[in-house]
């Protein structure tokens, strides 16, 4: 009867420690449940801030527009403003910004050159028009002989311009040059233009003394000019001058890099830019 009685005791006592443990087990799983849940739905919400230098309008406002896209794939895009032409791509070397959106890839490339630097092209985004305007004359014939021509002082555009004159047939430049052009490799200028190089900034204000000045529209357009409307010559849009998004060798293939050249070549910034800017600025991109 007494062992009878243990064996019966003892069964109990197993009962109950199994339900025990059992109840530890399903509570400290639930824990670990709850416990992980908010983690990993920070990770999920949690945002990847995207820093891009730019200069000026429109390739700010077409940042401003691709924001609360980015927002829609957890990129929170941060527009580093910036005064000149030098500074987005140092902060793009030093790794001050993930990318920046102001400039074409010769000029890209002419940094790289002077700075050994590895900035890389990343998406072409829109041809900004290049044009030529004079604020005394209407069209290239009137040009006098001995005129002042105002093109850009640095190797880019310089020799951008010249090839814009060439393709018009306003000169000649040595054979093979191409856009390395210099004012020096002008092999024929039958009306003896003087060029006068400047800072690219200064452009817009050279309309005064200048005969003739070739900039891009967004120096144009504060003046109220438009390539389409105001000037006497214009740049095709087979050029190699689209402005372009640009970012390191080492992270230009990051998701995030990744989808915000796939806004800035979106059907929104498309539909923006022929709303907006028709005259003075080309999709280069379907």
């Amino acid at each position: 009867m007494n062992k009878k009685w243990m064996l019966g005791l003892l069964a109990l006592l197993m009962v109950v420690v199994a339900g025990c443990s059992n109840g530890n087990t399903q509570s400290n799983n639930a824990q670990e449940q709850q416990g992980n849940a908010p983690a990993a739905q920070e990770t999920e919400n949690k945002e990847v801030t995207l820093k891009v230098a730019t200069l000026i309008p429109p390739m700010t406002e077409m940042l401003e527009l691709v924001k609360p896209l980015l927002k829609e794939d957890g990129i929170s895009l941060e527009l580093v403003v910036l005064s000149d032409n030098i500074q987005p791509n140092d902060a793009l070397a030093n790794k001050e910004v993930d990318a920046n959106f102001f400039q074409h890839v010769p000029y890209m490339n002419q940094y790289n050159e002077s700075k050994n630097s590895e900035l890389v092209a990343v998406q072409p985004v829109y041809h900004a028009v290049y044009g030529a305007y004079s604020k005394r004359y209407k069209n290239m014939e009137e040009l006098p002989e001995g005129a002042t021509i105002a093109i850009a002082n640095d190797p880019s555009n310089t020799g951008r311009s010249l090839v814009m004159l060439e393709k018009a047939g306003i000169i000649k430049l040595k054979e093979g040059v191409g856009i390395n052009a210099t004012v020096t490799d002008i092999t024929e200028n039958a009306k003896k233009f003087k060029f006068e190089e400047v800072d690219l900034l200064m452009l817009a204000r050279m309309l005064d003394d200048a005969d003739l000045v070739l900039m891009t529209p967004a120096y144009a357009s504060p003046l109220g000019l438009t390539p389409k409307k105001d000037a006497l010559l214009t740049e095709t849009t087979d050029s190699a001058f689209a402005i372009t998004l640009v970012a390191r060798a080492d992270n230009q293939d990051s998701e995030p890099i990744k989808k915000l050249a796939e806004r800035l070549s979106g059907p929104e910034v498309k539909q923006f830019l022929e709303t907006k800017y028709s005259e003075i600025a080309i999709p280069a991109f379907e």
